[in-house]
């Protein structure tokens, strides 16, 4: 079987490794995806975009991008879609339009529940089998048979779990993955280092090069380096984390923390307009959800000062936080991987 892979995200692409461990080796993967998990025809390595502007900037190559994975599709015999709606939604479109009769599965869907419900209609349209990673995401959906809870693949990819509270005196820092978030979060990690007597981890992307390393983070004399995140998460007491899938990953391993994001200002005044939810961590979208209290703090913007950092870290309840973790772990259920693999063979 030939797969035609859309696969834009780094997060993505981590859910793809686990998924090609339960697909057997005569599927072949084409279209966009990371080069170390085979031989795509782009490489997510030069596709990455960060906020609303940055993304029009780079149009007009997308828009080529997109037709070009849509005449791709004709040598697949099933399209795989992973996350990234303002791609994936246009090219399910396009593929739909010329080949009607190709399977096309959606795998960790849009999050039209949270913006744009109006999109739901026509990934149910276009697509032929949606498989969901949230576990409240179905009630959205009109056509429930075509909508499959699949669990979360972060249970596949986390074997390390906190089952009691840890009094180390470790820390872990995590800015982010992406130059502006790194940039505005650690002129603020370095003074919380210098107010908190603690082992600070600064968690960066393994693949970042040290000449990078030197020029975006800045001093780092303080911090211990590390580049394994759920091993770091499970040995440290708290965590500073930027937004994103790192703080589900605190969240499910047991690691208390705080989500602490800084947006260029016109992207947040965009989201703060178009995204109508509560909050921006995925784990307290799910205690929501659950008629739970959240089960972190988010400090977002001008409210990301290191006093406010600083008083979370003296004055969060630990042992509360890693009852929630467990509650959360059976909320998600399991993992997706050998679900989505079941579902792209049959």
């Amino acid at each position: 079987m030939k797969l035609l892979v859309c696969a834009l995200e780094s997060s993505s692409n981590l859910h793809l490794k686990e998924l090609l461990k339960y697909l057997p080796d005569d599927i072949e993967l084409i279209g966009i995806f990371d080069k170390s998990l085979g031989t795509p025809n782009y490489d997510i390595s030069d596709l990455a975009v960060m906020g609303f502007i940055d993304a029009i900037k780079r149009l007009p190559f997308f828009l080529k991008l997109n037709n070009e994975m849509a005449t791709l599709a004709k040598e697949a015999d099933k399209i795989l879609l992973m996350d990234n709606s303002a791609f994936n939604l246009p090219l399910a479109k396009k593929i739909k339009k010329k080949y009607p009769d190709k399977e096309i599965i959606y795998y960790i869907l849009p999050q039209a529940w949270a913006w744009k419900k109006k999109r739901i209609p026509i990934i149910e349209k276009t697509c032929d089998k949606l498989l969901s990673i949230l576990p409240f995401e179905k009630d959205f959906y009109s056509k429930k048979e075509k909508i499959t809870y699949v669990g979360h693949p972060l249970l596949d990819e986390i074997n390390i779990f906190k089952d009691e509270v840890s009094h180390n005196g470790k820390i872990a820092f995590m800015p982010g993955s992406r130059k502006g978030e790194i940039t505005k979060l650690m002129p603020i990690y370095r003074e919380l280092v210098s107010k908190i007597n603690s082992k600070a981890i600064l968690i960066i992307p393994q693949h970042f090069t040290s000449k990078y390393i030197k020029e975006v983070y800045g001093d780092i004399s303080n911090f211990t380096i590390s580049t394994n995140t759920h091993n770091t998460l499970e040995e440290v007491d708290f965590a500073f984390i930027c937004s994103g899938t790192a703080t589900l990953e605190a969240a499910i391993i047991g690691t208390p923390f705080v989500l602490n994001y800084i947006a260029k200002p016109l992207d947040y005044f965009i989201a703060k307009n178009l995204v109508k939810i509560k909050y921006i961590g995925l784990a307290n979208i799910f205690f929501d959800n659950m008629g739970e209290e959240a089960i972190h703090k988010e400090f977002i913007q001008e409210d990301v000062t290191v006093q406010n950092l600083l008083k979370e870290y003296k004055t969060i309840n630990k042992n509360d936080f890693l009852k929630n973790s467990k509650k959360l772990r059976k909320y998600l259920q399991h993992g997706s991987s050998a679900n989505v693999a079941s579902i792209i063979q049959n």
